[in-house]
C-alpha cells in the first residue's frame, strides 16, 4: 500500500478526488450553504493532504465521507457562541499570535506560485472552470449558465482539472525525489596513504 508522498498524492487522486460529486451531492442534501459546502470539502482535502500513510484505508470514499463529517461537526462545535467573560481569560494568557514565520511565509509563497503555475498549465476551458469552481468558489450552477455548459461538464472539468494538478504535483515530488536521492548515493571512499 502507497507510503511515500507521490504515492499518497497518487492514492488521494484515484481513491478521493472521483469521490467529491457524491460528496457535494451529500451535503447539499443536509441543505448546507455553498459556501459552507466548499469549505468542508476544503477543509476534508486538508486533513487528508496530511497524512504520511494511507495504508489503514480501505475505502477511499469511505473515508472521504467520514472525513466531511468531521469537519461538519468541528464546523458546528466552532460555530457555538463563546462567553465574553472566556475571551477575557484567552487574552489573559498571553498565548503568541500564530502569525507564520518569515520561512514559513516564503515557503508558502513558493508553494502559492507552483500552484499557479500548474493551474496556468491546465487545458483552457478546464482551467477556466477549475479557476471559477475552486478559486472563485462560484457555484457549479452559475458557472454552466455561464459557460453555457451542462452542470456535469463543469463538474467533470473541475475533478479533471484537480487530477492533472495532482498527477503534476506527484510528478514533480517524485523527480525530486530522484533528484535528491542521486545526490546522496555513496561514493567510493578514497584512502590517503600518509
Amino acid at each position: 500500500m502507497p507510503g511515500g508522498r507521490t504515492e499518497i498524492i497518487a492514492w488521494v487522486a484515484s481513491n478521493i478526488v472521483p469521490h467529491e460529486p457524491q460528496l457535494r451531492a451529500w451535503l447539499r442534501r443536509r441543505a448546507l450553504p455553498v459556501q459552507d459546502i466548499d469549505d468542508i470539502v476544503h477543509d476534508a482535502y486538508l486533513c487528508i493532504a496530511q497524512l504520511t500513510d494511507v495504508s489503514h484505508i480501505r475505502n477511499g470514499r469511505a473515508y472521504l465521507f467520514t472525513t466531511a463529517r468531521s469537519m461538519m461537526l468541528q464546523r458546528v462545535r466552532r460555530e457555538r457562541i463563546v462567553r465574553i467573560d472566556s475571551l477575557a481569560d484567552i487574552d489573559a494568557l498571553g498565548i503568541e499570535d500564530g502569525d507564520p514565520s518569515p520561512e514559513q511565509y516564503a515557503s508558502a509563497r513558493q508553494e502559492l506560485a507552483r500552484i499557479q503555475r500548474l493551474i496556468a498549465g491546465l487545458p483552457d476551458r478546464c482551467r477556466e472552470i477549475f479557476y471559477l469552481r475552486r478559486i472563485e468558489g462560484v457555484p457549479q450552477r452559475q458557472i454552466a449558465e455561464r459557460m453555457g455548459l451542462a452542470e456535469h461538464i463543469i463538474e467533470a472539468q473541475a475533478v479533471r482539472g484537480l487530477k492533472l494538478i495532482m498527477k503534476a504535483i506527484a510528478k514533480e515530488e517524485g523527480e525530486q525525489d530522484q533528484h535528491q536521492g542521486s545526490r546522496h548515493e555513496r561514493r567510493p571512499a578514497t584512502h590517503r596513504e600518509d
